[in-house]
């Protein structure tokens, strides 16, 4: 079964999201603007979801996490939480 580690960063507006992405893609720190801005519980830990398989995030999630590129900032993910950015830090 694949499995991947992922970090992300949830906000409220899909404008907001554009602002950290363009800030991260700039050379700003995914997980300082994570510990920084995030709404979720994980900001704290800069964005980390650890390791998951298939079917355990929401299915937006798993559309960037098991066929995006690793290492790069995806987004912004609408799910029903809000806004996300994704950085995918390994897959196998």
């Amino acid at each position: 079964m694949s499995q991947a580690s992922a970090r992300h960063i949830l906000v409220d507006s899909e404008a907001k999201c554009e602002e950290l992405k363009a800030e991260i893609e700039n050379g700003r720190d995914f997980a300082e603007v994570a510990k920084q801005h995030s709404t979720c519980p994980s900001g704290r830990s800069g964005g980390d979801l650890g390791t998951f398989g298939p079917g355990q995030m929401v299915p937006e999630f798993d559309k960037v996490v098991f066929n995006g590129d690793l290492n790069t900032v995806h987004g912004p993910v609408k799910t029903q939480f809000g806004y996300h950015l994704l950085e995918v830090t390994s897959r196998s």
